[in-house]
């Protein structure tokens, strides 16, 4: 008796491994490893030309792909859940995210966490709902997360992803490309996790220039921020070398980052310090440049729990970094209340000078 268990827990074990070895195989053999620069299809482009005496609104908003509403929380921060409540629910929020939209009609629109399918969302294709409302607009879209399945939590996993950031604008787009963003996870977590990029759109204005207008979503969860440095790094070379020729630039979305000058024990809450949540290092801001964020508005909560207001953390990690040559008039942070995202818009005034 005593063997016949012993081979049973052999066998058990032998199938856990064959099993678990087939998956990484696959995990690798599908792994979505982009180009550094890929080129984006810009549909539906406008004609009309940036001009040195509009006021210009840009509006960033991570849309949590339509599920992290108030009555949700998330595995990957300590709460339990890794889909939305329903498909009803989800295309609740999703109306509502874009009646928000609508409601803000700015010029631009820099959207993250936009599910093309995915497990998480019931499958939901955002993208061509969002566009499908917004036919006034061009749109170019950048995949950042392309896994067939990411197996945890056990009990329900997080399941197949497709998702990326999508761009909106009322003005001609000449160009679109992603560039990849460097730094990445361990090799084994990066086969599950996002590719993190940002969509630059290089966009003609009135005076012979270009407006480099730039949709990012940063890492998030690296210990200490390692990667994340890594980045803004990048990102402090290239808007640089994009000033000195003498384009006007600026670049918002999902920072994962706290705003320099802000604090988010500024809010009420019950929580401590998470290990996630960062300061903006003082020495990646490229110089020429300041940040743009309203620190009167949160921008984020963390997701170990639903939402209860005076309860959960509240950051400011959406916003905007800007060049010297445009002049920010005004940044508005829309509070509401979390109510059908994680997050909540930002949105920026500006004029080209």
């Amino acid at each position: 008796m005593g063997k016949k268990i012993f081979k049973i827990t052999i066998g058990i074990l032998a199938a856990i491994i064959i099993i678990a070895a087939g998956y990484v195989g696959f995990m690798i053999v599908t792994d979505y490893k982009p180009e550094e620069k890929v080129s984006l299809e810009v549909e539906n482009n406008k004609t009309k030309i940036l001009n040195t005496k509009d006021e210009i609104e840009i509006t960033t908003f991570n849309i949590g792909y339509g599920t992290m509403d108030e009555n949700v929380d998330f595995f990957m921060d300590g709460g339990k859940m890794s889909r939305g409540l329903s498909k009803e629910k989800t295309l609740e929020n999703m109306n509502a995210i874009i009646n928000t939209l609508k409601d803000l009609n700015s010029d631009l629109m820099f959207l993250q966490e936009v599910d093309v399918k995915a497990t998480r969302s019931y499958k939901i294709n955002e993208v061509e709902m969002i566009k499908d409302k917004f036919k006034d607009y061009s749109s170019n879209f950048a995949i950042n997360y392309k896994v067939p399945w990411v197996p945890i939590p056990i009990s329900k996993p997080h399941g197949n992803v497709l998702a990326g950031l999508l761009t909106l604008s009322k003005y001609d787009i000449a160009s679109s490309t992603r560039y990849d963003l460097p730094g990445k996870s361990s090799f084994f977590v990066q086969l599950g996790d996002l590719d993190r990029c940002m969509t630059v759109n290089r966009m003609p204005v009135n005076n012979g220039k270009e407006l480099v207008a730039i949709n990012a979503h940063l890492s998030a969860y690296d210990k200490g921020g390692t990667v994340r440095k890594v980045q803004l790094g990048y990102i402090k070379a290239f808007l640089e070398a994009e000033y000195a020729k003498g384009n006007y630039v600026i670049i918002g979305g999902d920072w994962n980052q706290q705003m320099p000058g802000s604090n988010a024990f500024d809010f009420p809450t019950t929580e401590k310090w998470p290990d996630w949540l960062q300061d903006v290092p003082e020495e990646l801001t490229p110089e020429n440049f300041t940040w743009a964020y309203d620190k009167t508005v949160p921008s984020d909560r963390t997701v170990a729990t639903p939402y209860t207001p005076g309860e959960n953390l509240l950051s400011v990690i959406d916003g905007f970094l800007v060049s010297d040559n445009i002049e920010v008039i005004s940044t508005v942070g829309t509070d509401l209340q979390f109510k059908n995202s994680d997050h909540n818009p930002v949105t920026i005034t500006f004029k080209l000078k």
